[in-house]
């Protein structure tokens, strides 16, 4: 085929994207990858600090590990795979809290979400917020894990959709980096990198892919675009698709950004140790020494992070300085350094975290997903149905998409001349 004529071409290159290359590459289809971003990956992205730590930006935990297909990859690749507890999973862990805060916050946790899965087909679908004790004295910080998790506040999301997601509870990391592992899961495919994705021309007996650098002739397209993106950019398809540009508008992104602290004398705090700023929404989560490094991890989501992304990066490293003395004391301020941090809300290739789905909106996953004319095929966490929000998520939604795509060519191969 020509240099710019190809079976299938695959728009993204992060978890979805890559898992449909490599499914396409084993079944000897002709595909290319491209990706608007300098690097693989997509919202998995490992860093290397001044220190030489790896750091994860963007996904970091493999969750329900052991049917996590990244997992297996990850040890396929060589890597180490590290399964200490995760900090949110021992109550007597959380630092700032008496034990009986920590029990009694644990416990409504709990009660929560047994209310939200007691709803999961009630009708009509519902906030879920309003599943919280009237005047609960937790619901704040309640409220807060929602963003740590949906990248919004409980107002904001789906109560249908939230008791659809399904994890083990197994949740385990790779030393090295999950984004390490995504990005290296590319190597060997064919791909270009600097490439965005301007329109996908339909109009035509084989679609046309126009971008920054050339146009691209394919029998059939893989779309793994965040909803954010996809949302803001309704002429992306010629002709316009709008029941995907409303499904992607009902399942934002939420947002969720990282920053890394280095921590000096870090041998006077626990490893693998967790703190809330306050029990309130607006407040960060901190993660003491992951891997016993000497690092600190805060993690700020929903609008708390979208105001600190409006605001600068400095404006991240202030309040978590602030709420670290409120922890620790005014001598914590001298012993933190920022080192690395990126706002996902203001990459222009992401425009957010992770998919929520807006209250009303969890069958709009089921209609992203939908192929349309049998040749353009999206995939995405946004499209699956209980692995939402996670690389995991993405990859099974990717490889899905790629088998849709190798049945789909059927027809073409058969109409190809032999000999």
């Amino acid at each position: 085929m020509a240099n710019d004529q190809f079976e299938v071409v695959i728009v993204g290159a992060g978890a979805a994207g890559i898992a449909a290359a490599r499914r396409l590459r084993t079944a000897g289809v002709n595909a290319l990858l491209v990706e608007a971003r300098n690097r693989p990956g997509g919202r998995a992205w490992t860093v290397i600090d001044a220190s030489r730590f790896p750091l994860d930006l963007g996904c970091g935990w493999l969750h329900s590990a052991e049917r996590n297909p990244w997992r297996e990859i990850a040890e396929t690749q060589g890597r180490a795979i590290d399964k200490t507890l995760p900090p949110w999973s021992r109550a007597t862990m959380r630092i700032g809290m008496s034990d009986a805060d920590s029990a009694g916050f644990g416990e409504a946790m709990g009660l929560f979400r047994e209310r939200v899965h007691a709803q999961a087909d009630a009708a009509p679908d519902r906030p879920a917020s309003e599943l919280l004790e009237p005047n609960g004295s937790w619901n704040g910080l309640i409220d807060a894990v929602s963003t740590y998790y949906s990248g919004v506040e409980l107002s904001r999301v789906s109560t249908r959709d939230l008791a659809r997601y399904d994890d083990s509870g197994v949740n385990w990391r790779v030393p090295e980096g999950y984004g390490a592992v995504i990005a290296g899961h590319a190597s060997g495919l064919e791909i270009r990198l600097g490439c965005p994705v301007e329109r996908i021309d339909r109009r035509g007996r084989q679609l046309r892919v126009e971008t920054g650098v050339g146009a691209l002739i394919a029998d059939a397209v893989i779309v793994t675009l965040p909803t954010n993106v996809l949302a803001e950019r309704p002429k992306l398809f010629l002709p316009e698709l709008p029941q995907k540009t409303e499904a992607a508008a009902g399942l934002p992104l939420g947002l969720a950004d990282k920053l890394f602290l280095s921590l000096e004398r870090a041998e006077e705090f626990d490893a693998e140790t967790r703190a809330f700023g306050g029990a309130r929404t607006a407040t960060a989560g901190y993660h003491v020494r992951p891997f016993g490094r000497p690092l600190i991890e805060a993690y700020f989501g929903g609008a708390l992070a979208a105001d600190l992304e409006a605001a600068g990066d400095d404006a991240f490293t202030n309040f978590a300085i602030e709420e670290l003395v409120g922890l620790f004391g005014a001598g914590i301020a001298r012993r933190v350094k920022p080192l690395q941090m990126h706002g996902w809300k203001s990459d222009p290739f992401a425009r957010g975290s992770y998919s929520c789905a807006l209250p009303g909106k969890a069958d709009c996953r089921a209609r992203l997903a939908a192929p349309v004319d049998s040749r353009l095929f999206f995939a995405g966490e946004a499209c699956s149905p209980h692995d939402y929000s996670t690389a995991h998520g993405a990859y099974a939604t990717g490889v899905s998409a790629a088998e849709a795509a190798i049945e789909s060519l059927k027809p073409v191969w058969e109409r190809a001349p032999t000999g």
